[in-house]
């Protein structure tokens, strides 16, 4: 849900504000929350008399989700044990307290709630966000990450970030040895760590072993394939593929050299450029054709460097510096 749609998201540069008075009796420290639920639970229930308790003192130490609910609402049903599933496993960050507006219609009455299921998130004493209607699972991990914070990293996971920042840099500074050896030590702890499977491939590309490459970015699942750097790795597959059925590029030179306009030599030759890594030089020869004849082959050369674009990976060096010339040489 946008702040533009949700009655409850904090007002720009600061929390939600509003007096909203909860019951008249505070139950003391310890005691059940609403009768039901020991105060050390991650979900409970509570009732209008033990809200300031429950929700109000209680959000001081940690933040705590309310769900608005009632016996005959049916998306409430639906979001019910998909809510508390995300909370236990967010071990800890957040309380669930869930309140029957019909047994208890004072509360939501003062907090205006015209609509359930609603989950408002109190913080520090204070409503600071919420949501209404059954969301899906990742929207509620979502919203929990965003008051509440994400969860901590482990050790272990940090040390994950950075053997894996380090074998990118490895790579890219040509080290594919000392790239391979970072990679397959995240994958000897997590075999399914999407962006080492998508390291390693790579890694197995500049050694030409195109098979294996391909093997193992098959084994990443449907989902994860739209990573951009995951998808980067595909298309540098496909066109390595490609590549090694376009002929030798000494016969390709020779041939631009007895006739510059031979486009298809220069469009082959600049796809070989750039599975050897000369990117530059690549987008080179694509600019050569496109000055000559910007349209020859529906626009092949165009489309050619837009792949090259998906393969490099939007911030890299080369895609930066052939998307300005190609703006230049498109919109001149």
């Amino acid at each position: 849900m946008s702040d533009f749609d949700n009655p409850y998201a904090p007002a720009s540069g600061g929390q939600m504000s509003g007096t909203v008075t909860f019951g008249d009796s505070a139950k003391p420290a310890g005691a059940p929350a609403g009768g039901v639920a020991g105060a050390a639970d991650l979900i409970s229930d509570t009732t209008t008399a033990d809200f300031t308790a429950d929700v109000i003192k209680a959000s001081q130490d940690v933040t705590v989700l309310v769900d608005f609910w009632a016996p005959w609402c049916g998306p409430c049903k639906q979001l019910t044990p998909i809510i508390e599933k995300v909370v236990r496993e967010a071990n800890g960050r957040v309380r669930l307290v869930k309140l029957n507006i019909d047994d208890h219609p004072a509360i939501p009455g003062q907090m205006g709630i015209q609509s359930i299921p609603a989950v408002v998130a109190f913080s520090g004493g204070k409503p600071v966000d919420g949501f209404m209607g059954a969301l899906p699972e990742s929207q509620i991990r979502e919203f929990i990450d965003k008051v509440a914070g994400p969860p901590a990293k482990s050790s272990a996971e940090e040390q994950v970030e950075q053997i894996l920042a380090q074998s990118r840099e490895a790579f890219t500074s040509g080290d594919v040895e000392t790239a391979a050896r970072g990679f397959g030590a995240i994958l000897q702890v997590d075999q399914g760590h999407v962006g080492a499977i998508a390291g390693m491939a790579g890694c197995m590309l500049a050694a030409g072993e195109f098979d294996r490459a391909e093997k193992l970015l098959n084994a990443i699942p449907a989902e994860d394939r739209k990573d951009p750097e995951v998808a980067a790795v595909f298309k540098r597959v496909e066109m390595a593929r490609e590549v090694a059925e376009l002929g030798d590029p000494v016969e390709l030179e020779s041939r631009l050299a007895s006739n510059p306009d031979d486009h298809e030599a220069r469009l082959k030759f600049a796809k070989i450029l750039n599975a050897q890594g000369y990117r530059e030089a690549a987008a080179d020869e694509l600019f050569a054709i496109m000055r000559k004849d910007r349209a020859w082959e529906d626009e092949a050369a165009r489309k050619t460097l837009l792949e090259f674009f998906e393969a490099w990976g939007p911030v890299d060096p080369a895609t930066l510096s052939a998307r300005r010339q190609l703006s230049s040489l498109l919109f001149s």
